[in-house]
């Protein structure tokens, strides 16, 4: 059963939202609404789109899963700026990296560490690319080393009530290019690295990452141990992914293979920002009729 789409154009004086309020096809399935926007310039757009975020998402008494990325300090350090000035209240904020754990302690965003009793209300995150309708999106491609933990991220952002991420409109892709990290046992860390090339046969390079500099396909000397003890692949598609949740069933069927950096099959509203404005992006009743 086909979903019909609807959009609508908010004033850019309206920006703020009121808080309380087998092969995918690229039809239109989604509820979108565009936000129109005068500026061009990235920065000027991620930063407009984490105040829509904070604006449209954020409610007093929160526990919020807080993203890494360049758009999602932009977030914390504007939900900051609304908590010191009295805005928003009583939030805790739950980081997924190092690096949003030290940007939230700056901004004077309150912490606490991921635990499996924690009912995360709302979590953010960059997200590095992005499948159009299904938003299928795939996460680590940069930020992850070895102190990161792409398990604790992906099951922060699985287990919030609401999920957010932002791209820019380049990531917004119907078929996504580029490279899929995936974290893999060390132990016979080759075996494993062979079993990925063969299932991607033709389509894909894999190269273990390496925690120092430009290392090959092996990953030298010093390939990257995340904190868990797991090696990190990196499989880079030769030609676009036509659809990033079959990959990533793929990928979870295989032995040695911990986890990999595509978030799939998970309700979500994506934040897009274009040089005309915001776009808004919900797959709710996407992902629930895939459900019936």
């Amino acid at each position: 059963m086909a979903l019909s789409s609807s959009s609508s154009i908010l004033p850019f004086s309206n920006f703020t939202a009121n808080r309380n309020s087998s092969k995918i096809s690229r039809s239109s399935n989604a509820l979108s609404m565009v936000v129109r926007s005068s500026y061009s310039d990235d920065s000027a757009l991620l930063l407009r789109a984490a105040k829509y975020t904070v604006d449209s998402f954020v409610e007093n008494g929160m526990v919020i899963g807080l993203g890494s990325g360049r758009a999602s300090s932009y977030v914390i350090q504007y939900l900051g700026r609304q908590i010191r000035s009295g805005a928003i209240k009583h939030i805790t904020g739950v980081p997924t990296s190092v690096d949003s754990a030290s940007e939230a302690a700056k901004a004077g965003v309150p912490l606490d560490q991921y635990r499996d009793s924690f009912k995360i209300d709302l979590a953010f995150d960059d997200a590095d690319v992005m499948e159009e309708e299904s938003l299928a999106a795939v996460i680590g491609r940069q930020k992850m080393q070895g102190g990161e933990s792409i398990i604790e991220e992906k099951t922060i952002l699985k287990t919030a009530g609401k999920l957010v991420l932002i791209v820019t409109a380049k990531q917004y892709q119907g078929a996504v290019d580029g490279s899929i990290p995936v974290l893999i046992e060390s132990v016979n860390w080759l075996e494993t690295a062979e079993e990925i090339d063969d299932l991607f046969l033709g389509d894909a390079e894999v190269w273990r990452r390496s925690s120092v500099g430009y290392a090959g396909p092996l990953g030298g000397d010093f390939p990257i141990v995340t904190k868990e003890g797991h090696n990190v692949l990196d499989v880079i598609f030769t030609s676009r992914i036509q659809n990033l949740a079959e990959v990533a069933e793929s990928l979870d069927q295989l032995a040695g293979v911990v986890e990999h950096g595509v978030i799939s099959r998970i309700p979500c509203t994506a934040v897009i920002a274009a040089e005309d404005g915001l776009r808004i992006v919900d797959n709710i009743h996407r992902i629930e009729e895939s459900r019936v």
